[in-house]
């Protein structure tokens, strides 16, 4: 990939990776509209650590309280807000690592099509604004309980089916459950560590025993945009979503899933 390539594909992976719209359906556009190959093995793992070291560094002191009072409610069996919170995000971790393991395969095999993601991108683009105008918001993070926890994880794991967009399905079903859109966007943010982690490892395994070779200089300038996007992306849109609610975001998938649609009837 030349330089430009590596900037807008790094964009696009670090701006709609925690954005409700769908990494995977921006990913299609520039081998729809330019032509351009698939960016590689080594490249995704690239970017995906940058989104991953974004969410990390800008929840730093969250991550690093909930990781103290895990810990401590192993030894001690008391458990605390953080506490309880670290462990409702593992239990809604636990049916993503599930159904990757087990649908991985047929996933790519019979999913990943313009079709699907146009459809996806669409229905749970309406599924979004539903939930967003139709269920009264009260609940924090703080206040999700392993149930909700449970049902959040099983949105995440839907996810998985390209076009969904694992940040929308989760933000979705927190604001059915209740949870406040501050509140919706932070749970789902905290999720993406423990599975942007898991994909980040077994990627990156994949990539070791391919033996593909590896532009480090292309991989790094990927690291350093995706990273720039995503923290950006994750600040704007805290600092914005109680005031714009998710309706642009809605409107955008629609049009996006529009002219998806578009490129398979052409």
């Amino acid at each position: 990939m030349d330089t430009f390539q590596v900037i807008v594909l790094a964009l696009i992976q670090g701006l709609t990776e925690f954005l409700p719209i769908s990494s995977s359906a921006h990913l299609i556009l520039p081998s729809q509209l330019l032509g351009w190959e698939d960016q590689g093995l080594s490249f995704d793992v690239a970017v995906n650590t940058g989104s991953l070291l974004a969410v990390v560094i800008y929840f730093r002191l969250e991550l690093w309280s909930m990781f103290k009072a895990w810990t401590d409610s192993i030894i001690t069996r008391k458990q605390t807000d953080e506490s309880k919170l670290s462990w409702w995000i593992i239990l809604a971790t636990i049916p993503a690592v599930i159904v990757g393991f087990t649908a991985k395969e047929f996933i790519e095999t019979y999913l990943r099509n313009t079709a699907v993601i146009a459809t996806t991108t669409i229905v749970f683009g309406l599924l979004l604004w539903w939930a967003d105008r139709m269920f009264r918001p009260g609940f924090t993070e703080f206040q999700v309980g392993w149930k909700k926890a449970l049902v959040i994880g099983l949105a995440q794991a839907m996810a998985l089916i390209p076009g969904t967009s694992r940040s929308g399905a989760t933000i979705t079903a927190a604001l059915m459950l209740g949870l406040s859109r501050e509140a919706a966007a932070r749970f789902s943010f905290l999720m993406s560590v423990p599975v942007s982690l898991g994909a980040a490892i077994l990627v990156t395994k994949d990539l070791l025993s391919s033996g593909l070779a590896i532009d480090y200089e292309a991989l790094s300038l990927g690291i350093i945009v995706s990273f720039a996007a995503a923290y950006t992306c994750i600040h704007l849109f805290l600092k914005l979503i109680a005031r714009i609610g998710m309706t642009p975001f809605v409107v955008y998938r629609l049009v996006l899933g529009a002219i998806l649609c578009a490129f398979m009837f052409a």
